[in-house]
This record gives C-alpha cells, structure tokens and sequence, in this order.
C-alpha cells in the first residue's frame, strides 16, 4: 500500500508539473495578494467608522455635559441649589462615560495607524511583486518561445517531427517505386515478364533479327577499331591485303655466282 501511494503521489505530481503553467500560478498568486490587500484596506475603513462614531458620541455627550454645567450656574443664580446639584451630578455622570468613550477613541485611532500602515506597505508589497511577476511572465514567454523555435529548427519538436516523419515515409515509397519499376523494365526487357498489353511483344523471329544485327553491328565496330590501329579505314583494308599478294615483287639474280 505504501509502494501504490508512492507511485500514485509521483505520477500525479508529475502531471500536475506538466499541466502548471509558471504565468497561470503567479496571476493566482497576485489576485490572492489583491484579495488580501482589499481586506487590510476594509479592516482599516471599518476601524475608521467605528472611530468616527465614538467621536461623534463623545461630541454630543460634551455638548450634554456643557448643557447641565449651564443649568447648575442658572440653578444657583435663581437659588435653587438643588436643582444645581442634580445637575452637577448628571454631568459627573456624563463625565465618566466621556472618560471611556475617550479610552476607546484612542484604541480605536491607535489600531487604524497601524492598520493604515500595515495596508502601505502591502500595498507596496503587491506593486513589487506585479512588476517582477510581469517580468517572469515575459522572460517564459520569450524562453518558451526560443525553445519552440530551437525545437522546430532541430527537428525534435513534435509538429516537426510528425512532418519529419511523413517527408520519410514518402521517400521510402518513391524510393521502393522506382526500384519495382526498374525492375519491372530489366524483366521485360530481358523477356523474364511478357507484356500484357501486347504493344511492346516480339516474336521469335524478329527477336533471332535483332539478335542477329546485334552481332553485325559488333563485328563491324570491332573492325574499326582495327582499322584505326593501322590507320586505314575498315573498307580499304581487305582490299589492301588482296594487292598485297598480287604485286610480290619478283626474285632477284645473283650473277656472281
């Protein structure tokens, strides 16, 4: 079971090796950089609205807080002490609340700069990886590109070699054609294969003919040849021979004896 999982493992990380495309991984890569990016950034503008909100609560619960101050003055400006007092004891109330809701304006501020930093420096993260991500896309490109072509030029590539094979195939057959029709005309030439279609069949007597004039046409090349080692010509020659024999110069006396 171990052995199985191993070749399953390697056969499937080799196909998917195969089926990756470096441009494809790196365009998933940097849409998942923009997705988060875009998160970090609505962190941030939730974190700013939450912080506007307490600013705008702390807003309104000053203002309610000045108002009871007032009416405590008013109060003891027409002798009502009382009424001063309970005034005074609301805005000590409103007083505590400011007091938290400040607390949590500061957190809220401090978490939005270091939100708002944190998006700068992604943002610029993700601007550097575009730029050199584009780069490697193009460098693949030009690479993937150079190897087709170093592959087609070479002959390995698989188009190429598909046509290779044809071009092949097709001088074999050419090749084999010429050779059996070659043959075919060395057979009937030599009368091994008659000729069905009775155009270029000869009987035996006008074959013993051609064989015959076969012969007298050696005969006479062989004479010429021989008349052009003595330097006549083949007619002259028997002639010169007969004269030859009839002009014997007649024998000479000796009248010393």
């Amino acid at each position: 079971m171990k052995r199985m999982g191993l070749i399953f493992r390697s056969k499937a990380n080799k196909a998917l090796d195969r089926a990756e495309d470096p441009r494809e991984t790196l365009d998933y890569s940097y849409q998942k950089q923009l997705e988060l990016l875009q998160k970090v950034r609505r962190g941030v503008a939730d974190v700013a609205t939450s912080r506007k909100r307490l600013e705008l609560q702390l807003t309104q619960l000053q203002q309610q807080s000045s108002k009871y101050e007032d009416q405590g003055r008013k109060a003891l400006s027409l002798g009502r002490e009382d009424l001063a007092r309970e005034a005074l004891s609301r805005k000590a109330n409103l007083q505590s609340q400011i007091t938290d809701l400040e607390t949590q304006y500061q957190a809220l501020q401090g978490e939005e700069e270091k939100l708002t930093l944190a998006s700068q420096r992604l943002q610029a993260k993700v601007d550097a990886f575009r730029t050199k991500k584009e780069t490697i896309k193009a460098t693949y490109t030009a690479a993937q590109a150079q190897t087709r072509i170093a592959e087609s030029f070479s002959g390995i590539s698989e188009e190429m070699g598909d046509v290779g094979l044809a071009i092949q195939r097709a001088e074999d057959k050419t090749a084999q054609m010429q050779a059996r029709a070659g043959a075919i005309d060395e057979l009937l030439a030599s009368g091994a294969l008659d000729d069905a279609s009775g155009l270029g069949r000869k009987d035996d007597i006008e074959a013993e003919l051609e064989r015959v004039a076969g012969g007298n046409d050696v005969e006479l090349e062989l004479a010429r040849m021989k008349a052009e080692l003595t330097g006549g010509t083949p007619a002259a020659q028997p002639q010169a021979i007969e004269q030859g024999k009839n002009d014997t110069p007649p024998p000479t006396i000796n009248y010393n004896k």
